[in-house]
């Protein structure tokens, strides 16, 4: 059986006394989408750090194809087939879209000891692997500022997988996008789980999440929730753990309390309660 490309087993992060993280498996498999959910504090962040390098686990063992490591840089992390694409893409808008592409590992050309860059083979080379990603950018030299949100994003996916990536992390990728634009980036997901890359996918979504996972790790405050593949579990059932069935039924109960006196409150408190209480028996009774 071939070894997953990444795999993480019981991983645990502290920083002094704060617990980051505690006792996190899971695994990204080539062709496959990875889907890391949860709010904010849930861990998302320390755990892309541990991945991409820049941070190490307190405990735990990192497996990239089958072989232990333990990243001492983001720079290790790359050289490991491992790219990571964060919300800012680490794009510079004032630049053309093929400078954005290379950020300097530009193709050149020579003459004795004098090397220039290779402009005509970088644009091309840069309009042909957008293409691969679904995106036909009619000119390279636009500034990377001038294009969608999920345009953007498509540049630094494209990049990384030019640049070798077998892993690629996306941050967030949909978090500060509309619906049409988020539904670009879901696309280019798609495209790079086709093209054989493992895929972790970060995101405080399900609504995102669901259509492009093959499996779906939930973190609430720095522990898993459950880790499944997509037949293992329902959407309503993935929305509950993300959202935390629990603390839904908390917020009801203080909405209600609130409402006292408050009609208008009061009617959306019971519509609040009404929705909860509908996906509570859409997940227990998927069918």
């Amino acid at each position: 059986m071939t070894a997953p490309l990444l795999e993480m087993k019981n991983i645990s992060k502290r920083y002094g006394n704060i617990i980051a993280l505690t006792d996190i498996t899971t695994y990204v498999n080539s062709g496959e989408v990875t889907c890391i959910l949860g709010d904010n504090g849930a861990g998302k962040s320390s755990l892309i750090k541990i991945l991409a390098g820049a941070h190490q686990q307190s405990e735990g063992r990192l497996f990239v194809e089958g072989e232990e490591v333990m990243f001492d840089s983001p720079r290790d992390a790359l050289e490991r087939g491992i790219a990571t694409v964060y919300q800012d893409l680490a794009v510079v808008p004032l630049m053309s879209v093929w400078r954005n592409f290379f950020l300097g590992s530009e193709p050149t050309k020579s003459f004795g000891p004098i090397r220039w860059i290779d402009t005509e083979a970088a644009s091309r080379i840069a309009k042909e692997e957008m293409a691969k990603m679904g995106i036909d950018i009619r000119d390279t030299e636009q500034a990377v500022g001038t294009l969608s949100g999920g345009e953007r994003q498509s540049v630094a996916i494209a990049r990384a997988a030019y640049f070798g990536a077998k892993v690629l992390i996306l941050d967030e990728p949909t978090s500060a996008l509309g619906v049409r634009q988020s539904g670009v980036v879901l696309r280019y997901i798609i495209e790079a789980k086709h093209r054989g890359l493992g895929v972790i996918f970060i995101t405080h979504n399900p609504n995102h999440a669901w259509p492009v996972g093959d499996r779906f790790l939930i973190l609430n405050r720095g522990r898993s929730m459950g880790d499944f593949k997509k037949d293992e579990i329902t959407r309503d059932e993935l929305i509950m753990m993300m959202a935390g069935g629990a603390e839904l039924e908390e917020l009801t109960k203080e909405l209600e309390s609130a409402s006292a006196g408050d009609e208008k409150l009061a009617d959306m408190a019971e519509e609040f309660a009404e929705e909860l209480e509908e996906l509570e028996e859409r997940a227990e009774h998927p069918d």
